[in-house]
This record gives C-alpha cells, structure tokens and sequence, in this order.
C-alpha cells in the first residue's frame, strides 16, 4: 500500500483494521481540501487492499470530532474538495458519497454538529464518548445541511425525531443518540479507541467477501453508490443552490459572527 495520509489527515494499520484521523484539532478538525483528499484516498486505498477489513475514522483532540466545513479557508476562497473530478465526487470530507465495500466504523471523540454527523451518517456503525453531541444546527445560521444530513437522519431515526433536530437545529447527546439507535455504545474518552477497535474485531474475524456483500446489499451500494440515493442528492443539490445564494444564508453566519439575534427576510 501506498503511503498515505498528508498535513490534515493520521493514517495506520493496526492488524486487519485501518484508522483514519482528521488531525486538526486547533480548527476543531473541520474539514478542507486535505481533509478530503486525505481521507478519501485512504478510504479508497482500503476498499483496494484484501488485507483491510474494517476502517476507523476519528477525530484528534478532545473537543469536537468534526467541525464541518472549514469557513476560514472558504472565506479566503479556497475549495474544499480537490481540482480531481473523481475525488471530489467522494463528496464533503472525502466520504459522505463514498460507498465502498469494507465496514466503517465512527469513533466519535466530540462534537458532531452540521459535517461532523453528516460524516457519522455516513459511516455503516459508530461509537462515541459520553460529551459527545450530535446535531445539524444550519438552520440557526441560515444555511443548510448539504452533505446528506437532511435526507439520511430520518432513515437512521424515527422520522419525528429527526424532523425535530432537523427543523430546530437543536443537539442530542451521546446517551440519547445511543437511546435512539443512531450509535451502537457509549464509551468514556480513554476508552474510546479500545472501543471502536473491539467492534472492529468482531467484524473483522468473520468471511472478508461474506462481510463485504453483506454491507453491499444492507446499504444497497452498486458500483460505488448508493442508488436510492441519487434522486435525494439531485434535489440536494438544487435545494443548496437556492439556500446558499440567499440573503439568509448571509446574514446568518453574520449576525453569529456579531453575536445577535438574525434578522431573516426568507429571501
């Protein structure tokens, strides 16, 4: 295997089990163009590589997993995804439209608001400390959780409960995202890796191919994608567009920014 990893992103092999760390935490790990790439060259060098069973992604530090997007590098106009047409398809953070065959497994070391649910979503499993809290807070800012979030909560929730963190952009915690099935454990900070790599094992000891159509099927991925997915990300897509070019969208990362009460015009 190659070697991987760069700047913003922690790659290793731990027998069968490969673990992926978003190594930002002095920007609360949110995700720019290196994240993306770093991550999703390594997701896709796993699915390549008979010898990887399950893979791990975890975020440095004891703040927050995943921050979402980094607006320090949109505000000086950079992009978040590489120049390359085939990585950046893998979608926000290398991974949200990145469906590949080998299991993968969250280890949620804090806050997963907005991009850093979105990226627990989509992984197959997931486990997280007790201060850890999910939520897709967009609407508070005027924006709009354009990474899967809106469309993969209420498969993964019961629908009324994921309308409610969807429409109020209010978070749960650890113990009620356990409740609710959106995680599978609940683990102290120093146990956390000992966690996810435990699960990873009960995987990893069973049939590689047997594992591997397993998840194909439960997640209905072909070729790469996921097809029942395709018509929510065409809308996705143009719901965003419409979102991110409002006035909204502007005033409120603006009046967060100012530390006042948005004033919304719906326009």
């Amino acid at each position: 295997m190659a070697e991987l990893g760069n700047e913003a992103v922690t790659v290793e092999t731990r027998g069968n089990v490969m673990l992926i760390t978003i190594n930002r935490p002095e920007a609360r790990n949110a995700v720019n163009r290196f994240v993306h790439e770093g991550v999703g060259d390594a997701l896709h060098a796993a699915d390549e590589d008979p010898e990887i069973r399950v893979v791990i992604v975890t975020g440095a530090g004891d703040k927050s997993f995943c921050a979402g997007a980094d607006l320090v590098a949109l505000s000086r106009g950079e992009s978040l995804a590489p120049e390359d047409k085939t990585k950046a398809a893998w979608g926000f953070a290398g991974i949200v439209s990145h469906a590949i065959s080998k299991p993968v497994i969250a280890a949620v070391n804090g806050m997963a608001l907005g991009g850093g649910l979105e990226i627990t979503l989509a992984c197959d499993l997931a486990v997280a400390v007790d201060e850890a809290k999910f939520g897709l807070p967009e609407p508070k800012r005027g924006l709009f959780a354009a990474a899967g979030g809106v469309f993969r909560l209420p498969e993964q929730l019961p629908k009324k409960i994921a309308m409610e963190m969807i429409l109020t952009g209010d978070p749960i915690d650890a113990n009620r995202a356990l409740e609710l099935g959106l995680i599978n454990a609940v683990a102290p900070r120093d146990q956390l890796l000992d966690t996810a790599f435990a699960l990873a094992e009960r995987i990893a000891v069973n049939a590689p191919l047997s594992v591997q159509a397993s998840k194909r099927m439960a997640q209905g991925i072909s070729g790469g994608k996921v097809a029942r997915e395709e018509a929510a990300w065409a809308q996705n897509r143009d719901e965003t567009k419409i979102v991110f070019t409002s006035e909204d969208s502007r005033e409120g990362p603006k009046a967060f920014a100012e530390k006042r009460a948005p004033v919304w015009k719906a326009k």
